[in-house]
């Protein structure tokens, strides 16, 4: 059982549902699951969004680098760190979408 009430156990299929994510790789790690799920439409919960966009969670979603993910890059903007190329797929109906610059 883990004592971290925002973190999603879900996300962990694979493994045990760690107990603290105080190392800049298990938080790396939990960002790259978190991103993983986003990105395919598994949002995460009001108090998870609050957690990563902490100013400590800064060093791990620099190391990140995850250039095809779009919540990945949101992080980076929440964060405040500087564009990176999106590598991910370009979806036609999305690019051509005239409202898009509104969005």
């Amino acid at each position: 059982m883990n004592n971290i009430s925002w973190l999603d156990g879900s996300l962990y299929p694979d493994v045990d549902i760690p107990e603290s994510l105080n190392t800049i790789a298990d938080r790396v790690d939990f960002l790259v699951r978190l991103c993983a799920a986003w990105d395919f439409g598994i949002l995460p919960n009001a108090n998870t969004i609050a957690e990563i966009r902490r100013e400590d969670w800064l060093p791990a979603v620099q190391a990140c680098r995850l250039l095809t993910s779009p919540a990945y890059h949101l992080l980076r903007r929440w964060h405040h760190l500087p564009a990176l190329p999106y590598l991910g797929q370009q979806i036609a109906f999305i690019r051509d979408d005239p409202c898009l610059a509104q969005v």
